[in-house]
C-alpha cells in the first residue's frame, strides 16, 4: 500500500510538472510576441480544460473497472 501511494505522488508530480511546462511554453510564446496575449490566455484555459477533462475521463474509467 505504501508503494502505491508513492507512485500516485510521482504521477501527480509528473502531471503537475507537464502542466506548468506547457504554461511556461505558452508564456514564452507570448513574451516573444509569437502569439497575442489573448491567444496565450485562451491556450492556458484550453490546456486547463484538457487536463480537467482527461482527469475526469480517467477517474470514470477507473470507477467502471472497479464495478466489473
Amino acid at each position: 500500500m505504501a508503494r502505491r501511494r508513492g507512485r500516485r505522488g510521482l504521477i501527480a508530480a509528473g502531471v503537475g510538472a507537464s502542466f506548468v511546462a506547457i504554461l511556461a511554453a505558452v508564456g514564452w510564446l507570448a513574451a516573444q510576441e509569437i502569439v497575442t496575449p489573448q491567444m496565450a490566455i485562451l491556450l492556458g484555459v484550453t490546456t486547463f480544460g484538457l487536463y480537467v477533462g482527461f482527469g475526469i475521463l480517467i477517474a470514470v474509467f477507473r470507477m467502471i473497472n472497479r464495478l466489473e
